[in-house]
């Protein structure tokens, strides 16, 4: 017994390292393949596993960029709930003043104001939103990536890594925003072209089938709007871990995303709804919440504050790890080292890799 521990000792170092290198190659191979099995729950247990290995970064990513669009995002609720009850006690006050007095001019004068005060509000909270939003989705993204690689990740390196990042998903958002916004116009315009011609072949006599049909098309909208929106969020990762980002980025993704749909449509409502949760508990308790004291209010805005930092985080890795799942799904096996060094360009003059050096390789099933 104690010659065969000799023995083994006494192998070469080399021979130990190639040993484990191997295995955890192994490990890590047949972890990419079965990802394809996993559902909604399973993508939610990884990302829980992924958070809690590796809490310390997240946390810092947490406290320096999504508190502060966590903060935006619910303050801005506050201010405009400000700026409307002073433009409506405003419109009010005008409403019972004579027209052409000096009076009612000041009032119609101080009304535009804050018309105009508060849409600049508006603009700026959206910019600082989008901005905040770019950044921490960047952030994690990058943090999973060099993960799922095996690299050293420290909240400096990601740091250092994130402005390039944005610059990449700034395209695709940027790029998303544009077919949104043709897509609504598109929409529109067909649900009033309908709807006209409902009513002009039916006439007002009978207005439940102009209704129905709109409330039809209404629902085939909202449809298109959710696949835009999970299309875009996978578009996210592809803009990060591949050399594609803008419309080429949306391409890939939607391409990615057949076969796992329905676990991404799951995943975005139950965000969705626990997010609306939260925002309508903020506003009614904290904003609304006339009939409690203002220590109440301060602990209550904490908690939602708290939730919804939790929400936009988990959210954000588990985005990430659908991609993943993704390309397991569709039997692509990424190379770590290629991934590796896909990332490590983000440090220096990014130069993106080509889909044969990233991308992956076909494995049989």
């Amino acid at each position: 017994m104690c010659r065969q521990n000799t023995t083994f000792t006494l192998l070469p170092p080399f021979l130990h390292s190639a040993t484990k290198n191997s295995i955890k190659t192994m490990v890590m191979e047949r972890k990419q393949e079965e990802m394809q099995f996993l559902g909604v729950l399973g993508i939610y247990q990884e990302s829980y596993k992924i958070i809690f290995s590796s809490r310390k970064i997240f946390s810092q990513i947490t406290f320096a960029l999504i508190l502060p669009l966590s903060f935006i995002l619910l303050a801005q609720i506050e201010v405009s709930n400000l700026f409307s009850g002073e433009i409506m006690n405003s419109f009010v006050e005008l409403l019972g003043t004579e027209a052409g007095t000096e009076r009612y001019n000041k009032l119609s004068d101080h009304i535009s104001s804050e018309y105009a005060c508060f849409w600049l509000f508006k603009v700026a909270h959206l910019i600082l939103s989008v901005v905040f939003s770019l950044l921490s989705n960047a952030a994690v993204v990058y943090t999973i990536a060099s993960i799922y690689a095996g690299r050293e990740v420290s909240f400096k390196k990601v740091m250092s890594a994130v402005p390039k990042v944005c610059k990449r998903l700034m395209v695709t958002f940027l790029s998303i925003f544009a077919a949104l916004l043709a897509y609504f116009a598109v929409a529109t315009l067909v649900i009033s072209l309908v709807f006209s011609a409902c009513v002009i072949f039916i006439g007002f006599s009978n207005l439940k089938a102009p209704y129905s049909v709109g409330i039809v098309l209404l629902v085939l909208y909202l449809m298109g709007s959710v696949y835009l929106t999970i299309i875009w969020q996978l578009a996210s990762a592809v803009s990060v871990l591949e050399e594609d980002c803008g419309f080429k980025a949306m391409t890939k993704s939607r391409a990615l995303i057949k076969g796992k749909m329905w676990t991404a449509i799951i995943m975005s409502f139950n965000v969705t709804i626990t997010s609306g949760v939260v925002i309508i508990a903020f506003q009614n308790l904290v904003v609304h919440g006339v009939s409690m004291n203002m220590a109440g209010r301060v602990f209550l805005g904490v908690i939602c504050s708290a939730l919804f930092l939790g929400l936009f985080l988990f959210g954000s890795v588990t985005q990430t790890v659908i991609y993943f799942v993704c390309k397991s799904n569709h039997h692509e096996n990424i190379e770590k080292s290629a991934l590796s060094d896909h990332l490590e360009a983000y440090h220096g003059e990014y130069a993106p890799l080509k889909s044969k050096d990233l991308q992956l390789e076909q494995y049989d099933v």
